[in-house]
């Protein structure tokens, strides 16, 4: 049985059904591809999740090995464990989490979870991926321009991210309860941005106050250069949108980011051609490069080198 609210906030699935299991997962979080590990029959898929808006919580087990293969569409995931094992494969390294660990599947990457335990309920925790990535640069008060990086695993060694992982875990643990009152507008923004900063502090503790308070006149430019970073922005429309000049908003850049506007506009368009790349959602290098207003293939092909140690051709063919 699969049943959800009129806004489909709320998300529930106990079903027997292969089809019905994958439609109801697909809805809550990624489309995906589900392989049986042991007998099909044993299936016993629960699954209770509430959209937040930028963020979605959880609980979901299969009753049965299964192996899953998704890219997580513009969106980061944390898979934690309350029983079983998740098994894993980032590149070439196999990750294994149990109770109180936890994966992050980073977005538009195919990250193969390669054996999800019969007896593994995990809570899962999925971010918009420009929602996370924009409340990093407010948090954390540091140049993030190219996107968040993120291991593969949770470390629960520090303070911050066992009390992350608690929260979360008591979150979820009876939304039967409150799940009518997590639809609330008001109350959904406050706490999927508790959630999102939690996270991120728990996952960089050390740049929390790192840095000065970063100013709005810079937010409000990284914010609409990572909305349309294929436009062809110029140095006086960002200035406009931070209702300074030119060289104040130059200053206020190099001050509080370390960088000028268009080598943060640079960064932005090389971590959205990256994720092309992998994902293999084009043909050619050259289709990626236009797609993100790079203009020159070859200058393209060298920022990228620097930035990411390969040339964007060997990303594509990986």
């Amino acid at each position: 049985m699969v049943t959800g609210t009129s806004e489909e906030a709320v998300r529930r699935a106990a079903t027997r059904d292969w089809s019905e299991a994958i439609r109801a997962v697909t809805g809550a979080y990624f489309p995906h591809e589900l392989r049986p590990l042991s007998p099909t029959d044993r299936l016993d898929l629960s699954m209770h999740t509430v959209d937040l808006g930028p963020v979605t919580v959880g609980r979901i087990g299969w009753g049965v090995d299964v192996a899953i293969d998704c890219a997580y569409p513009d969106a980061y995931e944390v898979n934690m464990p309350l029983a079983g094992r998740l098994e894993s494969r980032h590149g070439r390294d196999q990750v294994v989490s149990g109770e109180g660990t936890g994966t992050i599947f980073p977005p538009n990457r195919t990250t193969p979870i390669t054996r999800w335990s019969s007896e593994c309920t995990v809570v899962g925790v999925k971010f918009d991926r420009a929602c996370l990535e924009r409340e990093a640069d407010r948090v954390l008060a540091a140049p993030l321009p190219g996107g968040l990086d993120l291991p593969a695993q949770i470390d629960r060694r520090s303070a911050a991210t066992r009390g992350w992982l608690h929260f979360v875990r008591n979150l979820t643990a009876d939304l039967g309860e409150t799940d009518a009152m997590l639809c609330d507008d008001v109350l959904k923004r406050q706490l999927s941005s508790t959630i999102m900063t939690g996270f991120l502090l728990a996952m960089h503790p050390d740049r929390r106050s790192s840095a000065p308070a970063r100013p709005r006149i810079v937010n409000r430019v990284l914010d609409r250069l990572r909305e349309n970073p294929a436009r062809a922005w110029t140095a006086a429309e960002m200035a406009e949108i931070a209702g300074v000049s030119v060289r104040r908003l130059q200053e206020g850049f190099q001050e509080y980011v370390g960088a000028t506007p268009s080598a943060c506009l640079r960064d932005i368009r090389l971590a959205r051609a990256h994720e092309d790349l992998v994902a293999a959602s084009t043909s050619t290098v050259a289709e990626v490069a236009a797609r993100w207003n790079f203009t020159n293939t070859g200058r393209f092909a060298a920022a990228y080198r620097d930035k990411y140690g390969c040339a964007p051709s060997t990303t594509l063919q990986a």
